[in-house]
């Protein structure tokens, strides 16, 4: 049994495994313990951004083609309306499976002679180890990623936060051929829908609203065009549910131990950022335990989650308000550089400044929509 380690990392989800890789790149001794076995499912939009696939290669991490299917761009549709962006300097997207997202996760970071715990238990947390029941893994740091409830950021005295905009998502795959090379957002009153292909011949679905009783074959009826391409589309995965919502810490790390993903706060889904946003975590996170200093991850990661949380903020702005949606899909459709600049910020290729002059346009648009 191991008895001592440089690093441990407690949740072997995709944040979790990311920081394990990270770390391990940096020299150190890593072990990873989860309660679950992989692979290990979520229910999520199973589609990776341009910036998350960079961050991915960064951590040594190929996703094999032949299980995911790339997406060039995004596409809103609402009211009869349909805009779309392609990513900046032509890059693409990646639709991919959770659960071969984290088999490969896994199999990189066993390649790294990582130990890795499945089946394990973490009952608690002291100033230099990590207990699982009876036994005791000395360690010199501690990395929490083990999800939104995380017992690890209490443990540690890290829980105090602030919840906002809790939301619920469904999720569900149908085999269908793929119709589109861009991930859709399909704008409701009250809901979104999002779409896109995990392979050539899968699509994931995600249900996203406030309204926590609502699922996919009742809310499919407010949107009749994705409706009737499904209608014969058969039902290839149980439906999983999740709550989403923007969470925010005062601190992500305190003495010898760090938080990251969900653990360490959230954005809401309707970014699409979250698996990116940890691993750019897991990137930063690994580069300050290798100085020794955790309080620069604290500022680091704090900086990370800017834009996340404003593309966030920008989107649910229209969440529920049917008029707002129709006005800015009408200012994106006379004026789509606004929607290619704001696509652009979205996955990090500009800079927020420029949301200031776009911002202006869009305002003066839908004055005059």
């Amino acid at each position: 049994m191991l008895e001592s380690t440089d690093v441990f990392v407690i949740g072997g989800g995709p944040a979790g495994l990311a920081a394990a890789i990270a770390v391990r790149q940096q020299g150190f001794e890593v072990a990873v313990a989860d309660g679950a076995e992989p692979p290990i499912d979520k229910a999520c939009g199973e589609g990776l951004m341009p910036d998350g696939i960079a961050a991915l290669q960064r951590l040594g991490v190929t996703l094999a083609p032949q299980h995911t299917q790339p997406f060039s761009g995004i596409r809103f549709l609402a009211w009869g309306l349909s805009v779309d962006a392609p990513f900046p300097n032509s890059a693409s997207g990646l639709g991919v499976r959770r659960t071969t997202l984290h088999d490969t996760l896994t199999e990189r970071a066993a390649s790294l002679g990582i130990d890795l715990l499945w089946r394990t238990a973490v009952t608690a947390i002291s100033n230099d180890a990590v207990h699982l029941g009876r036994t005791k893994i000395r360690a010199r740091w501690i990395i929490g990623a083990d999800g939104g409830n995380s017992r690890v950021r209490r443990w540690a005295g890290l829980g105090s936060h602030r919840r906002r905009n809790c939301r619920y998502a469904f999720r569900q795959h149908y085999r269908v051929t793929p119709w589109t090379d861009r991930m859709e957002i399909h704008w409701g009153p009250s809901a979104q829908m999002y779409v896109a292909a995990v392979t050539g011949e899968d699509m994931c679905v995600a249900l996203v609203s406030h309204d926590q009783r609502l699922r996919l074959d009742e809310a499919l009826r407010g949107f009749p065009e994705l409706r009737a391409r499904l209608a014969d589309a058969p039902i290839t995965s149980a439906e999983k549910g999740a709550i989403t919502t923007t969470c925010t810490l005062k601190r992500v790390c305190r003495g010898n131990v760090a938080l990251i993903g969900d653990a360490s706060g959230t954005v809401d889904a309707i970014t699409g950022e979250g698996l990116c946003l940890s691993f750019s975590q897991a990137l930063v996170l690994a580069d300050c335990l290798r100085s020794g200093n955790l309080s620069r991850y604290q500022q680091e990661h704090r900086r990370l989650a800017l834009r996340p949380q404003l593309m966030a903020h920008l989107m649910l702005t229209l969440d529920r308000r049917p008029r707002l949606q129709r006005r800015t899909l009408q200012v994106f459709h006379r004026r789509p550089e606004i929607f290619r600049r704001l696509l652009a910020l979205h996955v990090g290729a500009v800079s927020p400044m420029h949301l200031a002059l776009d911002g202006l346009t869009l305002g003066w648009g839908l004055l005059t929509a």
